[in-house]
């Protein structure tokens, strides 16, 4: 036993040297504060996917006011489960289209009452249209808004309320 325990002992010693080694290469190394690279003229080139500028236009749909939803009946659905279950697609009712230098984007919204909707579609527009140049970079060349619907608060509640018309 007394020698298990000999051995044992410089295996461990051995074992935090080298994992101390790693760190203190880290510590050696300087970071600037900024996190923009020294050399801007690297070539490379950025790829954006559909899904990142979809998710962006959506993001950027909901903040606006007077909008209660994006996507068409089905889709808000099927949104409401994936709601339940804490995996929201904020990409949802949004289509884009993108290329090297441009976007296009089809949103379908649901309109709060009494929103005035032609103003908000317009404030949808410009939310979205903004979001993408500024967040991604691209060129917006349309920004298409179809409202689908409009929300009644209080709506959904009172159709159980509500007494038979018939006998």
């Amino acid at each position: 036993m007394a020698e298990d325990q000999k051995n044992t002992a410089p295996a461990s010693e051995t074992t935090k040297s080298q994992a101390a080694a790693p760190q203190a290469s880290r510590v050696d190394r300087t970071f600037s504060s900024s996190r923009v690279p020294a050399d801007t003229d690297a070539a490379g080139k950025t790829t954006i996917a559909d899904g990142v500028v979809a998710k962006v236009a959506g993001i950027a749909a909901r903040e606006v006011a007077g909008v209660y939803a994006l996507g068409g009946g089905g889709a808000r659905a099927f949104g409401a489960i994936r709601d339940a279950i804490n995996a929201t697609d904020l990409s949802q009712g949004v289509k884009v289209e993108v290329g090297e230098t441009q976007a296009a984007a089809d949103l379908t919204i649901v309109v709060e009452y009494p929103a005035p909707i032609q103003e908000v579609a317009d404030n949808v527009r410009a939310a979205v249209a903004g979001a993408i140049s500024r967040l991604v970079g691209l060129e917006v060349v349309e920004v298409n808004v179809e409202v689908n619907d409009v929300h009644i608060a209080g709506a959904d509640d009172d159709d159980n309320e509500s007494e038979s018309r018939v006998a």
